[in-house]
């Protein structure tokens, strides 16, 4: 299998396994962002299991995402070269840096489930660094998305999709003291920003998975 194609899986897989850690907790009453440390206590004492079985998921998350990226980075970095440009790396660092914050996020949601006097220290910790990842995103979105516009990659509208998910989230990681304080509203920033997040990860994927015909395709048009 071209290494392409192993990225495009990687990718699916991804995006598969964030979905369903989430499919698992939410729906059992995941406290959103800027909850009541309290309430966040209560729901990871008592949901122990399931939270743990969604984190089980995440080791193989990080996994897929570095497979994704080094993929990507593979299929941009020939055209960057001739360019002098290296937008796949910024994007490759990106989602380097979002497995090392989220792996500290998943470890306070396992440590709240054990230690629920800390709730209100880890709590805030947790959605602080919850928050701040939207900056790691946002980096890993500006970067592929640029680089796969730039190379002819991407479709306009597929890059446009992920420059206006790393906007939402960036702006959510800037205003990180607010929706940590209050969530609400400011919140559905940082949640559109993720869903569409998503979408490109899988559009991402697929795209990799046709690119040796995608390639050949598209040579003579040059960048979209």
């Amino acid at each position: 299998m071209r290494f392409s194609r192993t990225g495009g899986v990687a990718a699916i897989g991804f995006a598969t396994a964030i979905v369903l850690a989430n499919v698992l907790m939410v729906p059992a009453g995941l406290p959103h962002t800027g909850a009541d440390p309290a309430e966040a206590a209560a729901f990871f004492g008592s949901h122990g299991g399931i939270v743990g079985l969604g984190s089980a998921l995440t080791p193989a998350a990080w996994v897929l995402a570095t497979v994704f990226g080094a993929a990507a980075v593979g299929a941009l970095r020939p055209s960057e070269r001739d360019r002098g440009e290296a937008w796949s790396l910024v994007g490759f660092a990106g989602l380097l840096l979002q497995n090392t914050t989220f792996a500290a996020v998943a470890a306070v949601r396992l440590a709240l489930t054990q230690e629920a006097m800390a709730a209100p220290v880890l709590w805030a910790l947790h959605d602080t660094l919850f928050t701040l990842n939207g900056t790691f995103l946002a980096l890993a979105l500006l970067g592929l998305s640029a680089g796969g516009l730039r190379a002819g990659l991407l479709r306009p509208w597929h890059g446009g999709l992920g420059l206006l998910s790393a906007l939402l989230l960036f702006a959510s990681a800037t205003l990180a003291p607010l929706v940590v304080e209050h969530g609400g509203p400011l919140g559905l920033l940082g949640l559109t920003g993720w869903l569409m997040w998503v979408v490109w990860v899988v559009g991402y994927g697929i795209v990799l998975l046709r690119l040796p015909t995608a390639a050949r395709s598209r040579a003579a048009a040059g960048p979209a």
